[in-house]
């Protein structure tokens, strides 16, 4: 999944190179399908133009990470100006696809790439329109069912067609976690479309949505972005599944990698906690965390913990006097 763009230009759809650290992401493409090693001089360009893709994809990703690392130090690009290099740096790629497509308007995979690469920049109509004509010519592609799902799910003009098409994804690939992801996550975002369509209550909807979310860990069980996008819902579904979400955001913290990673799940366990009245635990994580860039969220969840902290003692003193027996 290349889905930095979209990181950069906030159009919503990003998640694909770092986890999300609040709230739930849109679904993401499935990738462009692999190509087949031939000599045929069509199959050969094709080969070509993807190598285009995947180097333009790539270096971009490395641009974004270095002004991610710049920015951190006060010398990072400003965003209108990286997008520019970035869109300037696609359009070769782009122009690539529509030179190979018009020569060869019948190569399905082609299609389904340049949908791939359109959805990854956020031109999902023109995006649209490469994966329809896919489907008009292979309707047993499920990447092209993924990839316009998520365009149906984002842009419409109906949500509950992306339920359909995601489910058509999964049954022509019941393997591919990245599937239920999405799947799992458009149920959860269109709550209202999902009662109608299912024919649930809210409840149920999450109850839904978690299972697919489940069965995506169960695919891909060793994926700590996948662990923290799970855990990350739970912020979302009222009234607040404790056990649940602490479970998840458990089962994150078993899969980081690192320092950074493992810090993070402190924080979002140490929310959880502090909002449960579980302030010795919630202290407890905050404790861990000692990396300067969690520093603002730290401070800020301490000074809550705190509050709360003394608000409780406050509570429970009062509720002493009031149940004291009276003087004679």
């Amino acid at each position: 999944m290349r889905f930095f763009v979209l990181l950069i230009l906030g159009l919503g759809l990003g998640g694909g190179l770092r986890a999300a650290t609040n709230g739930v992401v849109s679904p993401t493409n499935a990738p462009a399908p692999a190509v087949k090693g031939t000599n045929d001089p069509v199959e050969v360009e094709f080969r070509a133009l993807m190598a285009s893709d995947d180097e333009a994809q790539e270096e971009v990703e490395r641009w974004i990470k270095e002004n991610d690392e710049f920015a951190a130090k006060g010398a990072g690009t400003a965003p209108a100006g990286l997008n520019m290099r970035i869109m300037e740096r696609f359009e070769p790629v782009r122009k690539g696809y529509e030179d190979f497509i018009k020569r060869h308007p019948n190569h399905v995979r082609a299609r389904v790439a340049y949908g791939s690469f359109l959805g990854d920049i956020s031109d999902e109509e023109a995006a649209q329109v490469q994966l329809e004509k896919a489907l008009e010519m292979d309707a047993k592609d499920p990447v092209v069912y993924n990839n316009l799902a998520g365009i149906y799910g984002h842009i419409g003009p109906d949500v509950k067609k992306a339920f359909e098409y995601y489910a058509k994804a999964i049954e022509l690939a019941p393997s591919e976690s990245l599937y239920y992801r999405n799947y799992a996550t458009t149920v959860f975002l269109f709550r209202t479309d999902a009662k109608e369509y299912f024919k649930i209550e809210e409840q149920q909807v999450f109850d839904k949505a978690m299972e697919l979310y489940d069965k995506s860990l169960k695919l891909d069980p060793k994926n700590f972005e996948l662990a923290t996008w799970v855990a990350q819902s739970y912020y979302g579904i009222a009234p607040v599944r404790l056990d649940a979400a602490l479970k998840s955001w458990t089962n994150a913290l078993s899969l980081a990698e690192n320092e950074v990673e493992r810090e993070g799940v402190y924080v979002h366990l140490a929310r959880f906690k502090l909002n449960a009245g579980r302030f010795d635990e919630a202290r407890a994580h905050l404790n861990l965390v000692t990396n300067a860039n969690f520093n603002d969220l730290k401070a800020r969840l301490t000074r809550n913990l705190n509050e709360k902290e003394k608000e409780s003692k406050g509570a429970a003193t009062a509720a002493q006097g009031t149940g004291s027996p009276k003087s004679e």
